[in-house]
């Protein structure tokens, strides 16, 4: 199941909800917005594979949770994010710029590394993408089809959130082999993960 399919029941992306550390959740006002019963809708949502529950609040509004967040990487396609007007210096931790600008610039060189070292672009599955640092990552891209239909996205602040949280999963949950290992399953998952990342986070491909 992906967001893509949600979105067709729907009528309408949902938004994430909460850290996604533990569990992956959507919510969704498409029930009320659209005048159809939360009931109705919500048997519509648990036929659907990967849905894992859906409660249907006093609100009216739908609690979605999936069983493997990372499938949205099969169906997001990123928005053109406008690049802020952040100077190239200093290039510390303090400068946001700088920030983003490296994060793209690893994960670019993630995807590189994983071209030398034989990691398979194939067999992508996105359940192996259950690292606390690896779900902060997927939240975060959870918000793009949201923020890009907004009229104040907060593009800026954003794009420094994922930009630290990819830094953590990055440092904390690598994406390619370590010395002698082979390349696994998981490793193919996080190099997905990357690109996607990189087709965000603007800045050049080295630094």
């Amino acid at each position: 199941m992906t967001p893509g399919k949600l979105a067709e029941v729907l009528g309408e992306p949902p938004a994430p909800e909460g850290g996604w550390e533990s569990e992956a959740v959507y919510v969704s006002a498409a029930a009320p917005r659209r005048g159809v019963p939360p009931d109705e809708l919500a048997g519509r949502v648990r036929a659907l594979p990967g849905v894992r529950a859906v409660e249907v609040r006093r609100d009216g509004l739908l609690r979605i949770t999936v069983s493997a967040p990372g499938e949205l990487l099969e169906w997001l396609e990123p928005p053109r994010v406008p690049v802020p007007a952040w100077p190239d210096a200093p290039r510390t931790w303090d400068n946001p710029g700088f920030v983003v600008r490296y994060g793209h610039a690893r994960a670019c060189a993630v995807l590189r590394w994983a071209r030398e070292l034989g990691v398979p672009e194939t067999g992508f599955r996105p359940e192996l993408l259950d690292d606390p640092r690896d779900r902060r990552v997927l939240r975060l891209l959870a918000e793009l089809p949201g923020r890009a239909g907004s009229r104040d996205p907060g593009w800026e602040s954003y794009l420094v959130r994922l930009a630290l949280a990819y830094h953590d999963a990055h440092e904390q949950a690598p994406a390619v082999p370590k010395g002698d290992e082979p390349p696994v399953a998981v490793h193919t998952a996080r190099v997905r993960l990357a690109a996607a990342v990189a087709a965000v986070l603007p800045g050049p491909d080295r630094l």
